[in-house]
C-alpha cells in the first residue's frame, strides 16, 4: 500500500496545482492515503472551509494542520463537524477540533495524528510525547497502521518525537518549515521518518513568499507586508511503502512534482 505525505500547502495557487494534479498522481503511482498539511492554504495563513473541502474532493484524505489552523476564526465549526481535518491533539480540548481520526484506506485502518511542538513556538501548550502516547492508547485493537504529522520548528524536537515512538508509529513526518529535508529513513525500530516534507508552493520565494519583503524586514528590521509569491508550484512530498502482509514500512522515498 502506497501512502502519500504532502508538505504545507501555501496559498491559493498551490491549492489549485492540487485539485489540478492530485488525482492523476494518485493514479499513477497507485495512492491509497493521501495526508497534506493544509494550515497555510488560504491568503494570509489559515484555511477556510470552502478550501478545505475543495482539496477533500481533489485527492487529500486528511488535512493537518499546526499553529496557523486558528488564524481564520470562520474553519472553527467545520473543525468540529469534519473528522478528516485536524488540529494539534495538544491544544487545550475545549478547542474546536480532534487531533486524530482513523480511516480506511484499501481495507486497512489507518490512525492518523496531528501534534505541535513546542520549542521555538508555544511552549504552553501540553506535551505532544503525552498527547500522541494518550491517541495510542486510546484507540489500541482500533487500527493497523499509524501516521503521525508533527508540526514544529525544531529539528531536535521532531527527530526526539521520531525516535520515542520508533516502533509505535508507523509513518512520522514533520512539517512547519517549508524546506524539504533529505533524511527520510527508516528507524531502528522499524518506523519511517523525515524531519520536515516541504512545501507545496512557489519554489522560487522565501518559504512561499516574496523575496522583496523578507530582504527589506531583515535589512531593516521593520514591519513588512508579506505577500505570497506568483510564479512554478512544486509539491513536495513523500511516498511511504507499507507491506500489508508482514505490516512494515519498506521503502520511504521523496518525490518532487511540478
Amino acid at each position: 500500500m502506497n501512502i502519500l505525505c504532502i508538505g504545507d500547502i501555501v496559498g491559493p495557487q498551490a491549492v489549485e496545482f492540487v485539485t489540478k494534479n492530485l488525482w492523476k498522481i494518485r493514479k499513477e503511482y497507485a495512492i491509497s492515503l493521501v495526508v497534506a498539511n493544509g494550515e497555510n492554504a488560504d491568503l494570509g495563513n489559515g484555511l477556510m472551509e470552502a478550501t478545505a473541502k475543495l482539496l477533500l474532493q481533489s485527492g487529500v484524505d486528511v488535512i493537518t494542520s499546526g499553529n496557523h489552523i486558528w488564524q481564520k476564526s470562520g474553519i472553527y465549526p467545520f473543525l468540529d463537524d469534519c473528522r478528516y481535518l485536524l488540529r494539534p491533539a495538544n491544544y487545550p480540548s475545549t478547542n474546536p477540533g480532534h487531533g486524530w481520526v482513523i480511516v480506511d484506506a484499501d481495507g486497512c485502518r489507518v490512525l492518523v495524528m496531528n501534534v505541535q511542538g513546542l520549542v521555538y513556538m508555544d511552549e504552553s501548550l501540553s506535551s505532544p510525547f503525552d498527547a500522541i502516547d494518550s491517541i495510542l492508547a486510546k484507540n489500541k485493537g482500533e487500527y493497523d497502521i499509524a501516521v503521525l504529522d508533527i508540526h514544529a520548528e525544531a529539528t531536535s524536537e521532531k527527530a526526539a518525537l521520531a525516535h520515542y515512538f520508533d516502533g509505535r508509529v508507523d509513518i512520522i513526518c514533520g512539517t512547519h518549515t517549508h524546506v524539504q529535508t533529505a533524511d527520510e529513513r527508516i528507524l531502528p525500530g522499524g518506523s519511517a521518518f523525515i524531519t520536515d516534507l516541504g512545501m507545496c508552493g512557489v519554489q522560487n520565494s522565501a518559504l512561499g513568499v516574496k523575496y522583496e519583503p523578507i530582504i527589506r524586514k531583515l535589512r531593516t528590521g521593520m514591519p513588512q507586508r508579506f505577500e505570497l509569491a506568483v510564479g512554478e508550484i512544486t509539491m513536495n512530498s513523500v511516498i511511504f511503502v507499507y507491506n500489508q502482509q508482514n505490516s512494515k514500512i519498506e521503502l520511504v522515498k521523496r518525490v518532487n512534482f511540478s
